[in-house]
């Protein structure tokens, strides 16, 4: 489970104060997938990272009572200074996970070559996508969280980063960001909608689609 406490997050820019979520209590249940829409800059990366704990909020608290990803198609959490074998060992050593075990898995997924014991700073945006997948691949999270995460290499590599994220949706939970509704639909049961620093909720993730295309169409 995992659940927003009267949790604020604002963000102050040039004496304007703006909302990204506004006092908002949600609980998360297992059991169902997620998807989280809302226009450009309404905040639905910044709240990924908020329950992913690379953000604090405002105020109030997010507990978590479950073990929650980082997000996927999010590179910032890697050290560029370090390689991309030496972000792994430090991602296991955060997660509890046995080291070398990850390390071996993330060097045959990702499928880098010579550069995984290269910096990642010297990485292209699709490198980081693979060492990112791998690495979340790699670990058994109950909820993996999704943002617009974007499929990278030759197609047998596609085929593969699906299969693996399918195999893995047997026993968890996603909760995800994207413009595309099919993949929403493919992956969500239910779905979140936010607008102006308020999380609506809906059981149906077509009935949060639906209120997403009316939002847009009123400005």
């Amino acid at each position: 489970m995992i659940r927003l406490d009267h949790m604020t997050k604002i963000f102050r820019l040039k004496g304007e104060t703006r909302y990204i979520a506004k006092d908002v209590s949600f609980t998360v249940p297992r059991g169902d997938s997620i998807g989280l829409l809302g226009r450009n800059g309404a905040g639905k990366s910044t709240l990924l990272r908020l329950i992913a704990g690379t953000i604090k909020p405002t105020s109030g608290k997010i507990i978590r009572l479950a073990n929650v990803s980082f997000p996927l198609g999010f590179q910032g959490s890697f050290n560029g200074s370090l390689t991309g074998e030496q972000n792994v060992r430090f991602v296991a050593r955060i997660y509890g996970h046995d080291t070398e075990e990850l390390v071996d898995y993330v060097q045959d997924f990702a499928e880098l070559g010579r550069s995984y014991y290269m910096p990642v700073k010297s990485y292209s945006s699709g490198m980081k996508a693979r060492l990112a997948f791998g690495v979340s691949m790699g670990i058994d999270f109950d909820y993996y969280l999704v943002d617009e995460i974007t499929a990278v290499g030759d197609s047998n590599f596609k085929k593969k980063c699906k299969r693996v994220f399918e195999e893995k949706l047997q026993n968890s939970d996603i909760i995800m960001v994207s413009h595309s509704n099919s993949a929403l639909k493919d992956y969500c049961t239910t779905g979140i909608v936010l607008e102006d620093g308020s999380l609506t909720y809906f059981a149906n993730i077509d009935d949060a689609i639906k209120m997403h295309d009316e939002n847009m169409a009123r400005r």
